[in-house]
């Protein structure tokens, strides 16, 4: 071991759906934003803040694959990379500086559509459920064990 870590680890929401770029051979990429929020209360004022920090995904191949599939703008992710900046000229000459997240795992925590699909059948089961009087020949503490 050489002494060095470089390890991130975050838990946050989606800010925009996973964007993919396909390479020649089959590579891919899938970046996306993801929010961390921090509350805490000013002492002065006795307010809530919220402060919102912003980081740039980045996924490659499958992995970006499952995350286009699977996640949505609003969506709670676990994940664990590491951070890697880079530069690049942009079409005007300028040199142009980016931090990023490499995932190298991730764990869904919420999606949209789970939590549609949680909504709907609680729907569905809330309109068909019917209650029935208890019987009044049946004790209350009689137990069925």
């Amino acid at each position: 071991m050489n002494g060095t870590l470089n390890k991130v680890m975050l838990i946050g929401h989606l800010g925009d759906d996973v964007k993919m770029h396909y390479f020649d051979g089959g590579n891919c990429i899938g970046r996306f934003p993801l929010a961390t929020n921090e509350v805490y209360i000013n002492k002065q004022t006795n307010e809530k803040i919220t402060s919102t920090e912003w980081h740039n995904l980045v996924v490659r191949n499958k992995a970006a694959e499952i995350c286009e599939k699977y996640l949505s703008k609003g969506d709670k992710i676990f994940v664990e990379g590491r951070i890697k900046s880079r530069q690049w000229q942009a079409e005007d000459g300028t040199t142009k500086y980016t931090t990023e997240i490499q995932v190298t795992e991730f764990t869904f925590l919420t999606t949209k559509k789970e939590v549609e699909g949680l909504k709907t059948t609680q729907n569905i089961e809330t309109k068909n459920t019917t209650f029935e009087a208890s019987s009044p020949t049946a004790p209350e503490n009689d137990l069925p064990f």
